[in-house]
């Protein structure tokens, strides 16, 4: 991408404000849900209760633009169960970047080569972008970030890419951090929307377990040689009715990610409700937040010192696909200030 000045955001702007200049920006990602988005199976559960819920996930109450910080007609509208799926023929990893790639470039992000594999006789890449914040007042904080583990997940990695392109607009927002982001982490299933890789492994339950699958293998590979002091891994849920998000299930770095995970669920119910069931995906849940979760996910190996503070952050897949993505994005924009915030109060002790 090439080198342009980005300009500082208004003191005082809010980060989902349609001020925050990527009102245009966003117009072209809900737009381009149209094309990567389509028609899936409702989860079999009841519906949520009658009221601001439903009504939040695309009912009458929200037809309003102002909710979403931007003005795209009706997409903002539009479940993605009603959105015209781009043919399996049709897919290609370049159509599904181009909300990213077509935007203005910046000197704080750069689009690195991607990582490489083979399978079944064909050449895939799992692509890599970093921003790079302006410098903050000590070291740079190393976050990696990472969707479309599932490969009928789109949304998360739509998500992402309007994370990247609000730092584009207001880099001031990752003051102090390097953030490798990851849009697509399972291109096979992506491109045949599947959940699995096309080996038919579930991705997310092969890290850390010696998988002979090359897509995890590189991941896992980048895990260790960035050392991250975050990682945050996105995903769509089609059997909630609402956010939620898993902290690692391990003690070292749980009270950072906790303190984390809230805000961000706050945060993105500006865009949609939180799941507050007493169980969620089968375990325990108390206000969206699950302390343990399933094995082989995503995660940094047991070795780093210190513990990296781990997020899992899953919205309700049958929600509006712009919605998703804002609380994705809302999610992520409030990770950064609140880091900053609480480190900020460390280093006051």
């Amino acid at each position: 991408m090439k080198d342009t000045t980005i300009p500082w955001a208004v003191t005082g702007q809010s980060p989902f404000s349609s001020d925050s200049g990527s009102a245009g920006v966003m117009a072209r990602v809900a737009d381009f849900t149209t094309r990567v988005i389509g028609p899936r199976p409702l989860a079999c559960r009841a519906e949520p209760p009658a009221g601001t819920p439903k009504e939040r996930n695309g009912g009458p109450a929200a037809q309003g633009p102002s909710t979403l910080g931007f003005a795209p007609g009706n997409l903002g509208m539009i479940p993605s169960s009603d959105v015209a799926r781009t043919p399996r023929s049709g897919r290609t990893l370049a159509r599904f970047l181009e909300p990213l790639d077509s935007s203005a470039g910046s000197a704080h992000l750069v689009r690195q080569s991607g990582l490489l594999f083979d399978s079944d006789g064909e050449s895939h890449e799992l692509p890599r972008y970093q921003f790079t914040g302006p410098r903050g007042g000590g070291d740079a904080v190393r976050i990696g970030i990472f969707a479309t583990v599932h490969g009928d997940e789109p949304e998360s990695g739509l998500g992402l890419l309007r994370f990247l392109q609000e730092l584009v607009q207001r880099p001031d927002a990752a003051e102090g951090f390097v953030i490798n982001a990851y849009p697509m982490c399972n291109p096979t299933g992506y491109l045949g929307a599947t959940r699995h890789a096309r080996s038919g492994k579930d991705l997310n339950r092969e890290f850390w377990r010696d998988s002979r699958e090359p897509e995890v293998r590189l991941l896992e590979a980048e895990l260790r040689r960035h050392q991250f002091h975050g990682i945050v891994s996105l995903h769509c849920d089609d059997t909630s009715h609402g956010l939620y998000g898993f902290l690692s299930g391990r003690n070292s770095g749980a009270v950072l990610s906790a303190s984390l995970l809230e805000p961000a669920l706050r945060a993105a119910e500006e865009f949609l409700p939180r799941n507050c069931d007493s169980r969620i995906d089968g375990f325990h849940a108390r206000g969206g937040v699950l302390s343990t979760c399933y094995d082989g996910v995503l995660r940094a190996p047991d070795d780093v010192r210190p513990p990296p503070f781990e997020i899992t952050f899953e919205t309700p897949q049958h929600a509006a696909a712009v919605r998703q993505v804002e609380a994705f994005n809302a999610a992520l924009l409030t990770i950064l200030a609140e880091f900053r915030y609480l480190q900020a109060i460390g280093q006051n002790i």
